[in-house]
């Protein structure tokens, strides 16, 4: 019996598919991805200032205020996967392509180094712009608050603890990418984005080109010396190192062993 149409794509095609989207954003060139990446730092932007607005005053308790702000964060990830821009969280799942040595480390590193500069210049882009709108004037005043609460809570996280947030982050991240990617309906990919992205930003794990947003937005709000260089420095490392174990690690390289693996040892035997 040949499979529903409609239904999602089974989790072996699924790696065969990322496999493929990996050589294509490896060999996008420079303009394309650069200008992709600068729209995904700004579409991240706007998920993390809908978050922010989100949980501003809201009462209905710790868990469900984050729930809200978690479902209102998956406004970045929506636009980024429907609309089409470069994210460089989403693009640590070339690896699975790097694995089956179908693009090399030089081409990865490109792609990585292009999508993260174009996604920070995003992030600052749009900072500059929700600075220019006084969004922080909301609520009497109390976004502005909360964006500093942020920035300040990030800025004071130990290394350590925003390694391993990040690392958990971007295993969300690139769950709720894989998801998508099996998906054939734009409903199907935005209800496929919603339950990893929404609990990732419950939980508190952390986003290192979301962090663009939220370190230098607080920090433009702030008082001098309310949070700290030092530390916004320290998270935005060691959340980006973590956002990468955990894209290529915990995603990336499991699935490419459980679906890929066997096809390049009998490619091998092949050749030989």
């Amino acid at each position: 019996m040949e499979p529903d149409s409609h239904d999602a794509y089974p989790p072996s095609e699924i790696a065969h598919r990322v496999e493929r989207a990996g050589v294509a954003k490896a060999h996008t060139d420079t303009i394309t991805l650069s200008a992709l990446a600068i729209l995904a730092g700004a579409f991240i932007s706007l998920g993390a200032l809908f978050f922010t607005v989100t949980i501003t005053g809201a009462t209905p308790g710790f868990g469900l205020a984050r729930l809200a702000g978690g479902l209102a964060f998956c406004l970045g990830l929506v636009l980024v996967v429907v609309a089409g821009a470069e994210l460089f969280t989403g693009n640590n799942l070339i690896a699975m392509a790097w694995a089956s040595r179908l693009v090399g480390t030089r081409e990865v590193v490109r792609n990585w180094v292009l999508a993260y500069a174009g996604n920070v210049a995003g992030c600052l882009a749009t900072v500059a712009l929700v600075i220019g709108c006084n969004t922080a004037a909301l609520g009497g005043g109390a976004v502005g608050e909360t964006a500093i609460a942020i920035a300040k809570a990030k800025a004071e996280l130990p290394a350590a603890e925003g390694f391993f947030r990040g690392v958990l982050c971007n295993a969300l991240v690139c769950l709720a990418v894989w998801l998508t990617i099996g998906a054939r309906s734009v409903t199907d990919k935005i209800l496929a984005i919603v339950f990893p992205i929404a609990a990732f930003v419950t939980v508190g794990f952390e986003h290192s080109i979301a962090n663009w947003f939220f370190l230098p937005y607080g920090l433009a709000l702030a008082p001098p010396g309310t949070i700290p260089l030092a530390g916004v420095a320290t998270n935005l490392a060691a959340v980006t190192a973590g956002n990468i174990v955990g894209g290529t690690v915990l995603v990336a390289s499991v699935y490419w062993v459980a679906y890929l693996r066997g096809e390049r040892v009998r490619g091998e035997a092949t050749r030989r």
